[in-house]
């Protein structure tokens, strides 16, 4: 029987853990989910994937069994969104930083896999570019195919299927791709020092004329679409791609492939680390959130040789995944919102 702390959770008590967020952390949270369903006598926790934008909505929402009590992230939580937790009454979050995940643009294995700069990215894809003709302006973007963004691309349209605003996995293309390309523009670089939102707003805002199309949350989505249309290309993470790897390939980003190994060593330039956040008030009042952290977190799970990396996991290097397992027994909020 749960007891009764404080009148958030004053209804009626709640026996499983609730989990939401990321699509890309989805896929590991659930084998460990099922895991610890399988091996403890708690109930296998529920799990959905909102998005990280959306997760941390809902995760923010307030403190209580109507709120979810896990959300995962394939970004860090920003500072907005800590802003919401302490405006609804959550003071003390646990970040969890569980390993890395690259993110694929890939195309179907029925044609020939393709090589990019993150400046050919940014150029095919952001709403305004430099002007073609020269001169420090912008212009709405005007490329229609790969090759006239350079000439040793093909000559097909530009059509690239990825996450919605919500998502994390966008989030992190636009910073670590589109923005990684951007830079290459001294001029626009410089616009950093003057104007950080301007710059951003160059850098990170994606065009909105069909040439990417959102794709919502779901994956499998996309993987179906560049089945059907070979010369379209997609985004996701590292993990997806390495489950389909019979049907699709992902691109050459500035000289390296998208692999376990250059996503681990940080040479595959558009890589990220993975996250959920644990609401610390909801530790002792919903049963096993404690022990669900422990086997997140275990080596049998997160390891060099655990589950999770067999499904696409890049772990942490052995003394951060030490350091972060520390952090977690010890159910230390390094997060105060407030």
């Amino acid at each position: 029987m749960l007891m009764i702390a404080s009148p958030g959770f004053a209804q009626a008590a709640r026996d499983y853990i609730n989990i939401v967020g990321s699509s890309t952390v989805y896929p590991f949270a659930t084998v460990v989910a099922e895991t610890f369903g399988k091996t403890t006598g708690f109930k296998t926790p529920k799990i959905e994937s909102t998005g990280t934008g959306g997760g941390f909505k809902l995760f923010c929402g307030g403190v209580g069994v109507a709120h979810p009590d896990i959300t995962n992230a394939s970004r860090a939580i920003k500072k907005s969104e800590i802003d919401l937790c302490g405006a609804n009454g959550i003071i003390e979050v646990i970040e969890v930083k569980i390993g890395y995940d690259g993110i694929a643009i890939a195309n179907s294995k029925k044609t020939t896999a393709l090589q990019f700069s993150r400046k050919d990215l940014f150029l095919a894809l952001a709403k305004n570019v430099p002007d073609p003709r020269g001169g420090e302006k912008l212009v709405p973007n005007p490329y229609k195919t790969w090759k006239q963004v350079n000439s040793k691309l093909p000559d097909v349209a530009i059509e690239v299927l990825g996450p919605p605003p919500t998502s994390g996995t966008r989030d992190a293309f636009v910073e670590l791709a589109m923005e990684g390309g951007c830079k290459n523009f001294d001029w626009i670089a410089a616009i950093e020092k003057k104007d950080e939102k301007q710059y951003k707003a160059i850098c990170q805002t994606i065009r909105e004329d069909g040439a990417y199309v959102d794709a919502g949350e779901n994956d499998n989505l996309i993987l179906q679409k560049l089945q059907t249309n070979p010369k379209s290309l997609g985004i996701f993470g590292f993990n997806f791609l390495d489950q389909n790897i019979d049907k699709v390939q992902g691109s050459i980003i500035d000289d390296a492939a998208p692999t376990f190994d250059t996503i681990a060593d940080h040479s595959y330039p558009i890589s990220r680390p993975l996250f959920f956040y644990v609401k610390k008030a909801h530790v002792g009042m919903i049963p096993g959130i404690k022990e669900y952290l422990n086997e997140f977190t275990s080596e049998k799970a997160w390891g060099d040789e655990g589950y999770l990396s067999d499904r696409g996991l890049v772990p942490l290097p052995a003394a951060e995944r030490a350091e972060v397992a520390q952090t977690v027994k010890q159910l230390k909020a390094n997060i105060i919102c407030n």
